[in-house]
């Protein structure tokens, strides 16, 4: 019988990989922890023929990996096993190796709903309509009256409204434009969008001023602070920044991952510095 090395390998599949910080985030803390294991940035470009990832995956020193824009509903597809906030949302952002199969988790939902704290929602706009947008939609199920989706692909406005009228929400979907429009009169604002990972970027909403009982949300994370974020902060209103976002989902893997209690802090204090030397 052929004997394999313990897994030790981590992965962060997205087609930006090797400029994310999750492989800076999780390095130091696994060396931190005495673990073995590492985490590599996999660069996957949009459109690729994702059946060598799959196998890859499959191979004996692999544990697990994280995955991105724009593969979080190939991940969910990918999957031989699936938890029922993968099979609601359909995308996932972390795959974990059972022998051979994978079974697929998404920790960005716990990320969204812990943020949002069970805040009602009068009317939430979704901006962007892939993963993420999938992802923020599940949390808020049962939370908000009026839901408006929109991207700048229709299909995908389509699927993420098919998903909102799943989950019982009375939901519309608008043009690009026609959702800036409204931003003014949305209670959250959900940039699921790149908008943001450059410093020249507007926010994700465009110039409106918003509802004084706005709530931003916005996936993005970057060494500047996003227009999007500055916006919300520069109006008085409360938000969560993809840095936010990031060391949520970190942490929701913890029990996933089987990684010891003291994973979080490590996490917390980790991502403080990153984001001072950035």
């Amino acid at each position: 019988m052929e004997n394999h090395p313990p897994a030790n390998r981590l992965f962060l599949i997205g087609s930006e990989a090797s400029a994310a910080m999750s492989p800076g985030l999780w390095g130091p803390v696994l060396e931190q922890l005495g673990s073995s294991w590492t985490y590599e940035a996999w660069d996957v470009p949009a459109g690729q023929d994702m059946s060598g990832v799959r196998a890859a995956m499959l191979g004996a020193d692999v544990v697990a990996a994280n995955v991105t824009m724009p593969h979080k509903q190939w991940a969910a597809g990918t999957a031989d096993t699936v938890t029922e906030q993968v099979r609601i949302s359909g995308a996932a952002n972390l795959l974990v190796r059972h022998g051979r199969r994978l079974g697929a988790h998404n920790t960005d939902i716990t990320a969204v709903a812990e943020l949002l704290d069970g805040r009602h929602q009068r009317h939430a706009l979704m901006l962007g309509a892939g993963g993420a947008a999938r992802a923020a939609l599940v949390a808020l199920a049962g939370l908000a009256d009026r839901v408006t989706v929109t991207d700048k692909d229709p299909r995908a406005s389509q699927q993420l409204l098919e998903l909102a009228t799943s989950l019982g929400m009375k939901a519309g979907a608008v043009t690009w434009d026609e959702a800036r429009d409204s931003a003014a009169g949305a209670s959250l604002i959900v940039n699921a969008t790149p908008l943001g990972k450059s410093s020249a970027d507007e926010p994700a909403w465009g110039s409106a001023e918003l509802s004084p009982d706005a709530f931003v949300y916005d996936f993005v994370y970057a060494g500047h602070t996003t227009a999007t974020i500055a916006a919300a902060r520069a109006q008085g209103l409360p938000c969560a920044d993809g840095w936010d976002h990031l060391r949520a989902q970190a942490e929701a893997m913890i029990p996933v991952l089987g990684l010891k209690p003291e994973t979080g802090a490590l996490l917390g204090r980790t991502l403080t510095v990153i984001r001072t030397e950035n």
